[in-house]
């Protein structure tokens, strides 16, 4: 898939609106009750960019961005503020945030997930874009040094030097970014302010990758 490495500028994505969507199939018997099906194992990320009145140059800033991912053609990183972490957004990322798997002495590579959990049932969510340089791990409780391990900041993999022992407990904290892609081919400028512009709808959604 086609795909840029680089973020959304976040100072232009500052007031944006959005969140995670579900796609549920509805189907009321005659009786009244309901019978209900997820349709989508994951939830799929929505977000609008669109700003209000601001500088020419911030209106500039988006057409370079959105020009060189040719519209709807390249995706790229999103930061989403409510949700950017291991950890809730107010919290300081630790070694032991999200278990990510657990050692059998063989595996050296484990997959960066975060576990959304409320009244004991919990979603997991593959995380496949951390931001480089963000990753704590632990091994058993144990946060272990840098150079044990190295992450693919394009995948979330994690690679171990060395196996974890079997049954150790592999844990991890980062922060992350959402792969999205623009979801039109248009922006719509508006130019009525002196010396400003608006760009009210810059609709922006997550894409597998």
């Amino acid at each position: 898939m086609s795909f840029h490495e680089i973020r959304f500028p976040t100072n232009i994505a500052l007031g944006a609106t959005g969140g995670p969507e579900r796609r549920t199939e509805i189907v009321t018997l005659g009786s009244g009750a309901e019978e209900r099906n997820s349709a989508w194992a994951h939830s799929r990320r929505r977000y609008n960019a669109g700003l209000g009145t601001r500088s020419l140059d911030d209106v500039h800033a988006l057409i370079g961005f959105f020009e060189a991912r040719h519209g709807r053609l390249y995706g790229f990183r999103w930061k989403d503020r409510a949700d950017f972490k291991s950890c809730a957004p107010g919290a300081e990322v630790t070694a032991t945030d999200q278990a990510i798997g657990t050692g059998d002495g063989a595996t050296s590579a484990f997959q960066l997930v975060k576990a959304y959990s409320s009244g004991g049932v919990s979603y997991l969510r593959t995380i496949r874009k951390p931001v480089a340089g963000s990753l704590r791990v632990a091994v058993d409780g144990v946060e272990v040094a840098g150079a044990a391990f190295s992450v693919d900041a394009t995948t979330g993999i994690v690679s171990f030097a060395v196996a974890p022992v079997l049954g150790a407990a592999v844990s991890a904290g980062f922060e992350f970014d959402v792969p999205v892609r623009f979801d039109t081919d248009f922006l719509e400028i508006n130019l009525a302010a002196f010396e400003a512009g608006s760009v009210p709808n810059v609709p922006v959604i997550e894409v597998r990758v």
